[in-house]
């Protein structure tokens, strides 16, 4: 009977047991400084070289570009993907300000890609398609939208995954453009 009753008793300590184990395990998780940050191997390191075809005759995204002395920002994007309509508009936005948008067609088709600039247009001074993915696995790409800011030199100041929303523009790819035109 004794040993009855200490199953039950732990039987009703159990649950609660397991549900504040998991409830401190979601708060320290929350202490993070960005819960949505991927971590990046390349910040201050030279971006990886591109390895790009031609996209739909715009202007070829080289290695070479992004070592020109000035700031630019290099955009994974595709046209099957939501966020990156969804980003569209602060692309077109950064373009009107002057800023240095390059962007990589990924796992796409040029008609596909192409199609989806005409039609809400082309942000990107320069341009490249990665049709395999490969250079995307270089850069360390998880998905599309991924926005990289680089500084003159050609180094990563900023890796950032998602779409881009006002809210990131100004408290994100903003204070990177600045940091990195600053180190340039």
């Amino acid at each position: 009977m004794a040993e009855a009753k200490k199953k039950i008793s732990f039987m009703l300590i159990l649950p609660p047991l397991i549900f504040l184990s998991v409830a401190a395990l979601f708060f320290l998780g929350m202490q993070r400084d960005d819960p949505n940050a991927l971590p990046s191997e390349f910040i201050g390191k030279p971006a990886p070289a591109l390895d790009l075809v031609e996209f739909a005759g715009r202007p070829m995204l080289t290695d070479e570009a992004l070592r020109t002395g000035e700031v630019t920002l290099v955009n994974f994007w595709a046209s099957w993907c939501a966020p990156c309509r969804a980003e569209h508009p602060q692309l077109m936005k950064l373009a009107e300000e002057g800023i240095a948008l390059h962007g990589v067609n990924y796992k796409d088709t040029e008609e596909k890609g192409r199609a989806f600039l005409d039609g809400l247009g082309d942000p990107f001074t320069l341009s490249g398609a990665d049709p395999t993915g490969r250079t995307g696995i270089d850069w360390g790409v998880y998905g599309s939208p991924e926005t990289f800011v680089i500084d003159g030199q050609g180094r990563i100041v900023l890796r950032f995954a998602g779409p881009i929303t006002t809210s990131v523009l100004e408290s994100k790819i903003r204070p990177a453009i600045a940091k990195a035109a600053a180190g340039s």
